[in-house]
């Protein structure tokens, strides 16, 4: 199964749910006994840049952690604060029913779960699985007949937002699964996420996910290459800023996550670009979506060049953000005299 697994490379019933439109609590108890649970501990494994935040914000609702990540210091802060840290996924099931993950790749999704130490070595039956991390949807559903073979339950739900939506609690998540078990996947997402959406059998969370984050990329790199141009046909930059956010052109890369210096505070442009949604996990993203669109037989050309120019600051460590790519349209126009 693992080895089958590391070999893989819009949704229809759609329920939508915000905390500004939460249903009553009574209305999930008839959907799913755990639904209504008591805030028993819950599973956290991966507190990267999105994880650690999100976890967080389950500690603020009131849900004791088993945490793991294959760091250790990543785990750290939730130690000092009397959360257990587990020594690997399979001890993070032995102790917790409603498990979280939030990975960076398939390929790490794979290892959480069917690896020799993975969530399905000590799963118990009934236990609710959700992963967080955007990965192939084809990789999401042989998880999840996996997980049913061993009489628990997997939803995908990818997030989106950022980490200024994961720290305030604000993401998106995208949810693919049982359509019985949504509410109770909701109890959880929603101390994370101010819209949680329902989109359909598992998988569907992740075709939603990549199709998201694939015009996220377009928007950004379209973001950098406008304001690149205004800078040096002369224009100030956040005057060009505030002009396209009250025009035609604004985006949410134009105005909430502007990718050039000095334009927006609290971004990861104002930080040199560290921080954020790093440039290799956005190819990594837009791989996915290639690879979708040529099993969907999709004509999908842009994601290719997206994807090269992205993959340029890849060799920095950390990665830099993703609207990092403003830099580097800096840096090429700066190899071309001005005309």
């Amino acid at each position: 199964m693992a080895a089958s697994l590391r070999l893989l490379g819009a949704a229809s019933g759609l329920r939508y749910w915000s905390r500004r439109l939460r249903p009553a609590a009574g209305s999930f108890a008839a959907v799913c006994s755990r639904s209504v649970a008591s805030k028993t501990p819950v599973g956290f494994i991966g507190l990267g840049n999105m994880g650690n935040p999100m976890a967080k914000n389950l500690m603020k609702h009131g849900y004791p952690l088993i945490i793991y990540d294959v760091f250790p210091d990543a785990c750290k802060e939730f130690q000092d604060a009397g959360e257990q840290v587990v020594s690997s996924p399979a001890d993070v099931a032995e102790k917790a029913d409603r498990i979280i993950t939030m990975l960076p790749t398939s390929i790490n999704a794979i290892e959480a779960y069917s690896g020799a130490n993975g969530i399905l070595k000590k799963v118990k039956k009934g236990s609710l699985l959700i992963d967080s991390s955007t990965i192939d949807p084809a990789v999401s559903k042989e998880l999840a007949k996996e997980v049913e073979k061993m009489g628990a339950v997997f939803m995908d739900a990818p997030v989106s937002g950022g980490v200024g939506a994961a720290r305030s609690g604000n993401l998106t998540f995208m949810v693919g699964g049982v359509e019985d078990e949504f509410a109770a996947a909701q109890e959880l997402l929603g101390c994370m996420g101010s819209n949680v959406v329902y989109c359909g059998a598992v998988g569907t969370g992740q075709a939603a996910k990549i199709c998201n984050n694939m015009l996220l990329a377009i928007s950004m790199i379209g973001t950098a290459e406008t304001m690149n141009l205004g800078i040096r046909l002369g224009l100030d930059p956040k005057l060009l800023a505030k002009i396209l956010n009250m025009s035609s052109g604004r985006c949410w890369s134009s105005d909430t996550y502007n990718p050039v210096p000095g334009v927006m505070d609290g971004v990861p442009s104002a930080n040199n670009y560290q921080g954020g949604f790093g440039t290799t996990l956005m190819a990594k993203d837009l791989g996915l979506a290639q690879d979708s669109a040529t099993s969907t037989k999709t004509p999908l050309p842009i994601p290719l060049t997206l994807a090269h120019l992205l993959s340029i600051g890849g060799s920095q460590f950390p990665p830099p953000d993703s609207s990092a790519c403003a830099r580097e349209l800096e840096r090429r126009s700066q190899r071309v005299k001005n005309p």
